[in-house]
């Protein structure tokens, strides 16, 4: 069972703080898949990663991007791993619970405080997934830009 970790993000949007938080990923040698809701979200995000920073490049990819194993971070809307990551990024909390018996380890629930229906669903997946025995971690936004850890 992977280790979940909630990230509530207080300030920044989604979009704004993934990057930082793959990039950091990516450093340590992590191979990663981020999931986002539906096509339209990763096809937005993809467009994103290429133009969060004008001095930056993040390497990643999504289905239609060559062999998909090869990509340290991979665009998905979809369960699937083709990269075989060990840390998978949802960008909806409600698909927490999909993921109790996934070989991943580590699965990081990123949601907005001014999201409400994101809000409510990563309440839901905390409780339950509190229920079913998982390890888990509830990070704060920063001042900073960073995470500290509330429990």
């Amino acid at each position: 069972m992977p280790e979940f970790r909630f990230h509530h993000l207080e300030r920044r949007r989604v979009d704004t703080a993934l990057p930082a938080l793959l990039e950091t990923a990516v450093e340590e040698g992590a191979r990663v898949v981020v999931q986002a809701v539906d096509a339209a979200a990763r096809d937005a995000l993809n467009e994103r990663l290429w133009t969060y920073r004008e001095d930056s490049f993040l390497p990643h990819g999504g289905p239609g991007d060559g062999d998909p194993a090869t990509q340290p971070v991979f665009l998905a809307d979809t369960d699937e791993t083709p990269n075989d990551a060990a840390l998978r990024v949802l960008l909806n909390p409600a698909d927490a619970l999909r993921f109790l018996e996934n070989p991943c380890e580590r699965v990081i629930v990123l949601f907005e405080a001014r999201d409400e229906e994101a809000m409510a669903a990563a309440r839901t997946a905390w409780k339950a997934l509190a229920s079913a025995g998982a390890t888990m971690s509830y990070w704060k936004e920063g001042d900073d830009g960073g995470w500290t850890r509330a429990r």
